[in-house]
């Protein structure tokens, strides 16, 4: 309401009964409490956009045809078909189904005859789709292995930004120290790193890899 007080003259009138001065303060009350979750929710986005992140180690595509069960593994060629959330993406050596889960349900993610890099997990015969390079470099990420963050304190400290942050460079040779090769960082959770590597004797592994150095292999693809 403007604060300005217009003054004319007027025949005098009966004075209204002054509001007890509390009404002022309950007003305040009231907007304050309206107020407050606006700013803490304001306060909580920017918290969850601080969050770190950790990007998929960036692996070479290798041919259609040589693709074998990894927690990492790229592929290049051209869209061939879409279907919903998957597509088939050939090149001169076969052709491979791409899932892309929930992140193409809403609509296709590449278009037919588009040619991409796609990075990811390949089991069972279809190539789980984590990162999408489309042909004038830019990427998408398609999300966390596993599926979206689960429930709980960790997860939530996490995505505000207040959970303990990985030290790549240590932990990655913390794997190399045991024994493993090739390790490629595929995600992470609020106190691990999801790996992918390889065991002295070559075969394919996936690492649940604390942020304390504490390395556990996964089940076999």
């Amino acid at each position: 309401m403007s604060q300005n007080t217009i003054i004319a003259a007027a025949p005098e009138q009966p004075r209204k009964p002054e509001r007890p001065r509390g009404g002022r303060n309950r007003r305040g009350l009231v907007v304050g409490a309206i107020a407050a979750p606006l700013a803490l929710g304001a306060a909580g986005l920017s918290l969850a956009q601080s969050g770190q992140t950790v990007a998929p180690t960036p692996v070479a595509p290798t041919a259609i045809s040589a693709l074998a069960p990894s927690g990492a593994i790229a592929a290049r060629g051209e869209v061939a078909e879409i279907f919903g959330n998957k597509f088939v993406l050939q090149d001169g050596t076969g052709r491979a189904l791409v899932e892309t889960g929930r992140a193409g349900e809403a609509a296709p993610l590449v278009a037919k005859g588009e040619t991409v890099t796609v990075q990811g997990r390949f089991e069972k015969g279809f190539l789980h789709a984590r990162v999408i390079t489309r042909a004038d470099g830019k990427a998408v990420e398609l999300g966390r292995p596993g599926g979206p963050p689960g429930p709980g304190l960790d997860w939530a400290r996490d995505k505000v930004g207040l959970g303990p942050k990985p030290d790549l460079p240590a932990l990655t040779a913390a794997v190399e120290r045991a024994g493993y090769g090739d390790v490629r960082v595929t995600g992470r959770g609020p106190r691990h790193l999801e790996v992918a590597a390889k065991a002295a004797d070559g075969t394919e592994r996936l690492l649940h890899v604390d942020f304390d150095g504490r390395i556990r292999e996964r089940p076999l693809l």
